[in-house]
């Protein structure tokens, strides 16, 4: 299993516990879910994050973070950060940011 494979089933352990998130799949990769739109999944040797304004500017800056391209065809979601699990301290906080941030746009 990959650190970050490793990383991310700690986030879905806590968060389909403490905040009904639901599993789910997005692009062909597992991510998870509220209310049906996603807000964190793994890619490849990352996990990614849907944010916005602070928690976004906080996520980029760090070392290794680049936009999303689930394609690999040049084109990035601009509001979803992927980071390698060397991030992981900072993962909860992140997904956290996630969750509230989708929540928001109901």
């Amino acid at each position: 299993m990959s650190d970050a494979q490793s990383e991310y089933d700690k986030l879905a352990n806590n968060l389909t516990t403490a905040a009904s998130a639901e599993p789910g799949q997005m692009f062909g990769k597992v991510c998870l879910k509220i209310n049906g739109k996603a807000f964190v999944a793994l890619h490849k040797e990352t996990v990614v994050f849907k944010l916005t304004g602070d928690g976004h500017a906080k996520a980029i800056a760090l070392a290794d973070a680049v936009l999303w391209d689930p394609s690999g065809k040049g084109r990035p979601m601009k509001e979803w950060v992927a980071l390698s699990a060397t991030h992981g301290k900072k993962f909860p906080t992140l997904a956290q940011a996630a969750l509230e941030y989708v929540q928001s746009l109901a």
